[in-house]
């Protein structure tokens, strides 16, 4: 199990499903309640500054999704969502106790975690940063 090529291809499956989550959530934040609804719900959760947030939130999930997803500047991409997951648990979900069903912190703590370790193992050699590497050397 622990050859380059199976640890490869757990990463690039790994990457390709979080990179999914993020831009879902994304596109979510811009089309489905709406950029106004969204700010609105930043807002009620008290997340200072909640118009330019819930941009930054919005852009970020869907630009750092679509770069996981081909694993361009992973590493950087899955540090900037672990951050917007940490933040999320911070000043939505953890005074909403553990479990989601609640509004709790459980989800995103999973997501920040596994966006870790990306940042920890990297993108693997079946991404765009492992070719880019190997055309350098």
């Amino acid at each position: 199990m622990n050859s380059p090529i199976v640890r490869d291809g757990a990463l690039l499956i790994f990457r390709v499903v979080l990179g999914l989550v993020f831009i879902a959530h994304g596109i979510d934040k811009f089309f489905f309640p709406g950029m106004d609804d969204t700010i609105g719900q930043f807002s009620a959760w008290g997340i200072p500054q909640p118009q330019i947030f819930a941009w930054v939130v919005a852009v970020g999930e869907l630009a750092a999704g679509t770069m996981l997803v081909i694993g361009l500047l992973a590493t950087f991409a899955a540090g900037m969502l672990a951050l917007l997951s940490a933040l999320s648990i911070y000043f939505v979900h953890f005074k909403n106790g553990l479990f989601i069903e609640e509004g709790g912190f459980e989800y995103a703590a999973v997501l920040c975690v596994a966006l870790l370790m990306v940042v920890v193992f990297g993108s693997g050699r079946a991404s765009l940063d492992g070719v880019l590497s190997r055309v350098e050397s």
